[in-house]
């Protein structure tokens, strides 16, 4: 183990590493306990997550991996897969047939045609509503865009590659296969940060950079009214929720969608069941869910039970209704422990 820790150490320091995912499958409270002691002994500003790693298997060994990384073992793989979905998590899981991901306890059960078109046009309809960046997109992300085919995709890459890089969403109109209907689809959905152009990290539309551009020339973008934005959709013959959507992203360069959802939280030190009391407030990620409660990981070797009658005070049926796994709570009370038995009982009321 001291061996382990000094090679880890070294990694650390040598790749100035700030963050590291733990899969939550074989010895993940092993390893956990691992790094955590790791930084304690040795001070590191380091932080550490517990990811799910469901699919990073079936991930390593797919076409799209070895294509990616032709030279690594099935294992690395699958740890760059778990590292992904912190860094970006969509990036990642993308890459990984929707049905190997645990969508449901009954998806073999039902027509599994339906199933999968159902399961593509989710991941459709969110991939074209983050939108993704150009230079740093994988080709089967791009695949996904509103107007790329999985061909687009690889032309796109490769011109990528070539060019160095794209500066201008412009650029794409030379990328082979890819023409003025297919450019006026896909580039709304398409960033590119630090363009030539303020539009370039936008979500704008071609038919909305006239107004686009109008707005910005013309308006203090903070202080403009709903009585501006009646003028202008007159003017412009545009929707008002367009113009909003629009003046949106003049405000914020480069917004992303997924800045409102709550973030991944790193784990906290919490290394023993003496360590905690009744009253005391932790973080955590539901594991698995029952018909009595749900098994909730606050950071000890067993996780903690969250019954449904402390769910709320209002009577709850079951809580695949309101919870789901991997679902994170910044605040949840420890209710009751019995260090004896290694149990941690939590609470959700009074929160």
């Amino acid at each position: 183990e001291e061996q382990s820790g000094q090679k880890v150490l070294s990694l650390i320091k040598k790749y100035k590493i700030t963050a590291i995912a733990i899969g939550n499958g074989t010895a993940s409270k092993e390893s956990a306990s691992f790094i955590s002691e790791l930084k304690d002994n040795n001070n590191l500003d380091i932080n550490y997550a517990v990811v799910s790693e469901i699919g990073a298997s079936v991930y390593s060994a797919s076409k799209i991996a070895q294509e990616e990384y032709p030279n690594l073992d099935v294992t690395i793989r699958g740890a760059i897969s778990i590292a992904q979905r912190l860094r970006d998590p969509m990036s990642a899981l993308v890459k990984i047939n929707p049905k190997s991901l645990g969508v449901g306890q009954y998806q073999h059960d039902v027509n599994q045609k339906d199933l999968e078109s159902k399961l593509n046009s989710t991941t459709f309809n969110l991939v074209n509503k983050v939108g993704v960046d150009l230079n740093s997109a994988s080709a089967k992300l791009l695949s996904f865009i509103s107007g790329i085919s999985e061909k687009m995709a690889a032309n796109i890459i490769e011109y990528k590659n070539n060019i160095g890089g794209f500066k201008s969403k412009s650029q794409l109109l030379k990328v082979k296969g890819i023409g003025a209907k297919a450019y006026e689809q896909s580039v709304g959905f398409l960033r590119i940060k630090d363009g030539k152009s303020y539009l370039d990290n936008s979500g704008i539309h071609p038919e909305s950079y006239k107004v686009a551009i109008y707005l910005k020339d013309n308006y203090d973008l903070d202080k403009v009214t709903n009585n501006d934005l009646k003028e202008l959709s007159v003017k412009f013959d545009c929707g008002i929720e367009s113009l909003k959507d629009i003046l949106l992203e003049l405000q914020k360069p480069g917004y992303d969608i997924r800045e409102e959802l709550e973030q991944i939280s790193f784990c906290e030190d919490i290394k023993s069941i003496e360590q905690l009391k009744p009253d005391d407030i932790v973080s955590g990620v539901v594991r698995n869910i029952t018909d009595f409660g749900a098994f909730i990981d606050i950071g000890l070797k067993n996780d903690a039970l969250l019954h449904i009658s402390e769910y709320s005070y209002k009577r709850i049926n079951h809580l695949m209704d309101v919870l789901s796994v991997n679902q994170q709570f910044k605040k949840i009370r420890i209710l009751s422990i019995d260090a004896g038995k290694n149990r941690v009982a939590l609470s959700l009321k009074d929160i």
